[in-house]
């Protein structure tokens, strides 16, 4: 089985590399939905969990919630705490672990996470921490990339080249209903589940590819860990899957992605 704690400080130095917030700004409208979706009202406690760059709590914020975000890497906090304060928003940020939430039992109102939480080794204890901080009656938001989008698929082909440790679970896991009951289990008396699909928008194919290669943290430290033949094949294989999920049918990158968007009611 995978040293989860090890993982766990392996994914926060890759997703310390590059710079996470010049992917998030590609996923501003997921956020806005899932604020829409779990109903933020005003004054109400929330907490966006694996908040990056902040592109939740932000949506939250707007919408007058008490928010806070926590994350594992400082200096995407330092990016929410810019767009925060150029909005002129009060939203506190602070390090913190989605494995081991630093708040007290059922503090939240609305306890939230976009395409972060999944990414946690351990999605048990993750899912359990989600639940604690959450009070009942309250609502867990997430949204979750699925196994079988673009991105999924992404996933797929980085495992191929750089294997996950055994034993550890695919994170879009998370984006099925099944293992979203499986988690969650009696902790819920809902789970509603929707469909849903954003696109990945860029200049080129190629030009997406530089992109993710310098920004996407666990990208780059993937191309990293092989050798320059290793490296180009990987880079034929994420050019050949987003040549073919590319709907734009012209030069550029138009590829819808889908993901699942989740709101559950706590028990």
């Amino acid at each position: 089985m995978a040293d989860l704690d090890a993982v766990r400080r392996r994914q926060q130095g890759a997703w310390a590399a590059g710079d996470f917030s010049m992917i998030a700004t590609q996923q501003l409208i997921v956020g806005e939905l899932l604020c829409e979706a779990v109903d933020v009202h005003p004054g109400q406690k929330v907490l966006d969990v694996g908040t990056g760059s902040g592109n939740t709590a932000l949506a939250a914020a707007r919408r007058g919630g008490e928010v806070t975000g926590i994350d594992f890497v400082p200096a995407l906090l330092d990016r929410g705490r810019e767009r925060a304060a150029a909005e002129r928003l009060r939203i506190a940020f602070q390090e913190g672990d989605a494995q081991d939430i630093p708040f007290s039992d059922g503090v939240f109102d609305i306890v939230l996470s976009t395409f972060g939480a999944m990414f946690a080794p351990d999605q048990e204890r993750t899912a359990s921490e989600l639940l604690r901080v959450c009070r009942t009656g309250g609502k867990v938001g997430m949204a979750n990339w699925t196994p079988d989008g673009t991105i999924g698929e992404m996933f797929r082909t980085l495992a191929l080249f750089v294997p996950p440790p055994a034993g550890l679970k695919p994170p879009s896991l998370w984006g099925t209903e099944a293992r979203l009951r499986e988690l969650f289990g009696r902790s819920v008396s809902a789970i509603q589940a929707t469909p849903r699909t954003t696109k990945i928008r860029h200049a080129s194919v190629e030009r997406w590819l530089e992109f993710n290669r310098r920004y996407l943290g666990p990208n780059q430290k993937a191309f990293e860990a092989l050798d320059a033949s290793g490296q180009e094949a990987l880079a034929r294989a994420l050019t050949d899957l987003m040549r073919r999920a590319n709907r734009s049918g012209d030069a550029t990158l138009v590829a819808p992605s889908d993901y699942l968007e989740v709101v559950a009611i706590r028990a």
